[in-house]
């Protein structure tokens, strides 16, 4: 099925563009718990709201539901990326070097500072910022606690007593070091095991306003870390509403563009008749005649949608996107997958026997070589320009690995530094044998989703059996999470193709 992934994608090149209509299908994701994905099909929309509506007639709107409409996308793209990208995290803001940004905080932060440092510097000392800061302190470190820290509560409560703290420095006896030692001990108490460093930090400044700066700095980092603490916990029990909220929100958009599926139409049908296609040609005895049943092919729902999932990887997505973007993600990441088990594949086939199996040596040259790839998916990268390069490399770390045992001739380093430059067409034979076998691999996993362990890695994929492991389950998921938010729209459209004469 592989080879013919190809064959189609070929065939679809000179297609024109889509319209814009085809961007209309929300997002995808992950996980395949027959339970939920009963649970989920069971709220599904009625199929009669899910006709293709080629005829419909064009319709005005008001600003007002354009921008009610683009609010709802937005809304749902932010919560299927929570849900879909494992590795979705709140990071810190970063402002450009030299930006205007920038210095406008860096002018107000030290405005704010220095007033502070004047005020504490005063005979008496004036506390009014101070106690002000003390105040966004307490209410802080007090959203870090769960309900259960009862204990914790009570002393930051009771502590950081605003009001005390008022008195303490109207008759001159508060002690603000003794205040900031307790911060910066809750502070240690809370944080992630990875900001113990910058807690301990703290200790060693000894100057309030200083001080009171790192404080707020550590505090901003605890910050982020909670957040991504609370993404991490959540996101199990964010999966059935994710589902259910991303199809409302599709609805919705669909009954202001009722033209919104039919991309997801053209791309069904299209699976279907490859695959027709493919099942009549393997009915065709050698001789080219008639099948001797003269039964047709029979497909099923799932096998369409599975295949079509697979042209995915092989898609045009720049002059037909589709509207899940980590589908393309993931083909830019298999074709570089794909050039780098080759170039593995030649290296150890024509290099010398079992130097594969020498300690360290496969995986140090799998990371050299990944490591020139990396910029792969970028347009201004030559793939030509930089197999020369890897050709150039490998040999030499051949080269390093026989020393002192068989020596590397240089007839076969000439082959070798061939073979790796003829990876950079599409059509070479071992570029396409590999991709092929990624390819079996994906089809057979997505096939048998259901079970936990994976299949078995076909032959001359070893070396990077790990890479093709992890695309496969980032694969499997996305597709399954696909199939739970739209699986109504998906059986409407294909019960009807499959019922075609």
């Amino acid at each position: 099925m592989s080879e013919n992934l190809d064959k189609s994608h070929r065939n679809k090149a000179g297609e024109s563009k889509p319209s814009d209509s085809e961007q209309g299908l929300g997002g995808t994701l992950e996980r395949s718990d027959e339970a939920l994905q009963k649970e989920v099909k069971s709220d599904a929309p009625s199929p009669q709201r899910v006709g293709r509506p080629h005829s419909s007639p064009p319709r005005l709107v008001t600003v007002e539901e354009l921008l009610e409409t683009a609010k709802g996308v937005t809304n749902m793209a932010l919560a299927h990326e929570i849900v879909v990208n494992g590795d979705f995290r709140i990071n810190t803001v970063e402002l450009a070097e030299g930006s205007l940004e920038k210095r406008v905080k860096e002018i107000v932060h030290k405005a704010f500072w220095d007033c502070l440092s004047v005020q504490l510097s005063e005979d008496p000392p004036t506390y009014d910022h101070a106690i002000k800061l003390v105040g966004e302190i307490k209410e802080t470190l007090l959203s870090f606690l769960l309900p259960g820290h009862t204990r914790l509560r009570n002393q930051i409560t009771e502590v950081l007593d605003l009001e005390l703290i008022k008195q303490e420095a109207e008759n001159g006896a508060l002690d603000i070091s003794k205040l900031a030692e307790f911060i910066i001990g809750m502070m240690g108490t809370l944080c992630a095991p990875a900001r113990d460093e910058e807690v301990k930090k703290l200790k060693d400044i000894k100057e309030i306003v200083p001080l009171f700066r790192a404080i707020f700095s550590v505090l901003d980092l605890m910050k982020v870390d909670m957040a991504n603490f609370a993404i991490t916990s959540i996101r199990p029990h964010l999966m059935q509403q994710s589902v259910e909220y991303e199809r409302k929100k599709f609805q919705e958009v669909l009954e202001k563009q009722p033209n919104s599926l039919d991309f997801v139409t053209q791309w069904l049908e299209e699976a279907s008749n490859d695959l027709l296609t493919q099942k009549y040609k393997h009915a065709l005895p050698a001789g080219g005649g008639a099948a001797g049943s003269g039964d047709a092919p029979v497909l099923t729902p799932l096998s369409v949608q599975n295949y079509a999932y697979l042209k995915l990887l092989k898609w045009d997505h720049f002059r037909r996107p589709f509207p899940e973007a980590r589908f393309q993600e993931l083909q830019l990441q298999l074709e570089q997958l794909a050039v780098l088990g080759a170039v593995l594949l030649v290296t150890f086939s024509t290099a010398a026997p079992g130097i594969s199996g020498q300690a360290g040596f496969a995986e140090k040259l799998k990371m050299t070589v990944k490591i020139l790839l990396m910029d792969m998916h970028l347009p201004s990268f030559h793939l030509e320009d930089a197999l020369t390069s890897i050709g150039e490399k490998v040999c030499l770390e051949v080269r390093s690995c026989l020393c002192g045992s068989s020596p590397f001739s240089s007839n076969k380093e000439t082959v070798l530094k061939g073979q790796v430059q003829a990876l950079a067409s599409p059509d070479d034979p071992i570029r396409r044998i590999v991709e092929s076998r990624i390819l079996t691999f994906l089809e057979t996993y997505l096939a048998s989703s259901h079970q936990k362990l994976l299949p078995t890695v076909p032959g001359g994929l070893g070396p990077i059996q790990k890479e093709l492991e992890e695309i496969a389950v980032k694969f499997v998921r996305l597709v399954n999470y696909n199939k739970m938010v739209f699986c109504p729209y998906y059986d409407t459209i294909l019960s009807k193709l499959l019922l075609r004469p």
